[in-house]
């Protein structure tokens, strides 16, 4: 990221460039990248030089808010390009998604990989906050029958032609409703079930866990410090879990990870 630094070293002044890390996340052909305080009259500086650092980029988004509501989006402006629709490409899988209307995170790429590359065949899988697809498609590819849960409408339509684009659509069920809702599905229960929990909503564990066999298996994310992080292995074995690992997967804030517990329901 140090590269954008330098292509605006000399453009911007030292004392401003300093605030801006150069990173950004990259989805489909968009970069995502927040402003500083302070540059925003640099903000088409910054967005021409991701473009010249990164060519398969066509636009340049900022984000404006923090990721919020029920549907968990955020609001972005264009600095650079077209808008917020993209086409993303991930461990094979291609999903279509608007960014100001659906939520999505590429940081996860490596870890939908390692958890979906444990679904077997024949499983039946749970995905709460199912969002595009990213953890559903994987899963459904390898052989299981999936049942997605997804709130917000524009996710759900998204997920619908996600799934016939990577023609698994036969393999899953998309439920639109809140995730929350003990009614939604009865008393089905699964073999597994994959928990991309929202930042402060840690209440849905004890909902998810009862959608689980026994010796079923759960992969609960979560957002703590370090010490909260440990406190919570006892925390799931007190309530019936068997705690198999519990992996850092990325840093939000200082301090503060999002963490992924794999777990064993006893």
């Amino acid at each position: 990221m140090g590269a954008i630094r330098d292509i605006l070293r000399g453009t911007i002044p030292a004392e401003k460039l300093r605030k801006f890390s150069g990173r950004f996340d990259v989805i489909g052909d968009i970069a995502v990248v927040t402003i500083p305080s302070g540059l925003e009259e640099y903000e088409q500086m910054i967005g021409q030089a991701i473009l010249d650092h990164r060519h398969s980029i066509q636009t340049v988004i900022k984000k404006i808010s923090r990721i919020a509501g029920d549907c968990r989006t955020a609001t972005y402006d264009v600095v650079i390009g077209n808008g917020t629709e993209t086409t993303h490409h991930e461990n094979g899988f291609s999903y279509q998604l608007d960014l100001k209307s659906s939520f999505f995170t590429p940081r996860l790429a490596h870890e939908r990989m390692r958890v979906t590359n444990q679904v077997q065949a024949g499983e039946s899988v749970l995905v709460l906050f199912a969002g595009i697809g990213p953890f559903v498609i994987p899963a459904a590819a390898r052989g299981a029958r999936v049942v997605a849960i997804e709130q917000n409408p524009d996710a759900c339509r998204r997920l619908v032609k996600n799934l016939q684009k990577n023609r698994v659509s036969e393999q899953v069920t998309v439920v639109q409703g809140d995730a929350f809702d003990p009614a939604l599905l009865a008393d089905e229960q699964f073999d597994r079930v994959i928990i991309p929990t929202p930042y402060g909503r840690d209440d849905i564990f004890d909902l998810a866990a009862t959608r689980v066999r026994h010796n079923g298996l759960l992969h609960f994310y979560t957002f703590k410090n370090m010490t909260q992080s440990k406190e919570w292995e006892q925390e799931f074995e007190n309530r019936g879990c068997e705690v198999i690992s519990r992996r850092r997967c990325g840093n939000v804030a200082p301090a503060v990870s999002r963490w992924v517990f794999d777990l064993r329901r006893c």
